[in-house]
């Protein structure tokens, strides 16, 4: 039986070969209108009209239609990849998850690929301890606290798994400003989480954390444990 792999093994190899190899775009949100929309038993393929240019761009499983007009985030380039299922070779093709009013249109995800954002009014108390941080609090003193474990309760807002054999989950608790970045921090583990989840996350902040290909941070937690 003809077997498709998971949308985040994809995203792994094309991190992976793009580090290698510089073919991965800088992540810039990818909006255009959908011309066509191939489904398979995992992705849905769509041919977006991006300004004058035809883009064709792969997505967890959705309900999108032709005249749709969607935005694809953290978009990642793969040259001549062939995909089985449609028996078509594509010179270029963008990897992303869905943002915005499509993501809200298609209310569904291949699991692990990675989702839209929580709702912004979060609101989660401080975790408890001498290692107790707010987000926000990480965010503004990460000099000061790096290379030191803190824990952090909040909600998890997005998460794309599998990827350099790790998952990368965003944290938000309602502290901080979306303005500065410091309502939200990333936090890369080997635990499973899913978004809408509050969290204790306990891991060592790090500082300007650069992982190649345009992937940069100023603040990140690593090697993060969610505690029960």
């Amino acid at each position: 039986m003809k077997t498709t792999k998971p949308l985040r093994y994809v995203v792994a190899s094309v991190l992976l070969t793009g580090a290698l190899l510089g073919q991965v775009l800088a992540a810039e949100p990818v909006r255009g209108k959908v011309i066509e929309v191939k489904n398979t038993e995992s992705y849905t393929y769509l041919l977006l009209k991006v300004g004058k240019a035809d883009t064709w761009v792969a997505v967890g499983l959705s309900k999108v239609k032709a005249g749709d007009t969607v935005t694809v985030e953290n978009p990642m380039e793969m040259k001549n990849f062939e995909s089985k299922s449609l028996k078509k070779t594509f010179p270029s093709i963008l990897f992303g998850t869905l943002a915005g009013e499509g993501a809200d249109a298609a209310k569904v995800q291949v699991a692990g690929s990675g989702s839209a954002a929580a709702p912004l009014d979060v609101k989660v108390s401080k975790a408890a301890g001498p290692n107790g941080h707010t987000v926000a609090d990480v965010v503004s003193n990460a000099e000061a606290l790096n290379n030191k474990s803190v824990e952090v309760h909040a909600k998890v807002v997005k998460v794309n798994s599998g990827i350099m054999g790790k998952n990368w989950v965003h944290l938000r608790d309602g502290s901080g400003k979306a303005e500065d970045g410091s309502n939200d921090i990333l936090v890369t583990t080997k635990a499973e989480t899913t978004v809408g989840s509050t969290v204790t996350a306990v891991g060592l902040v790090r500082t300007n954390k650069d992982f190649g290909s345009g992937y940069s941070y100023k603040v990140m937690l690593e090697d993060v444990n969610f505690k029960p």
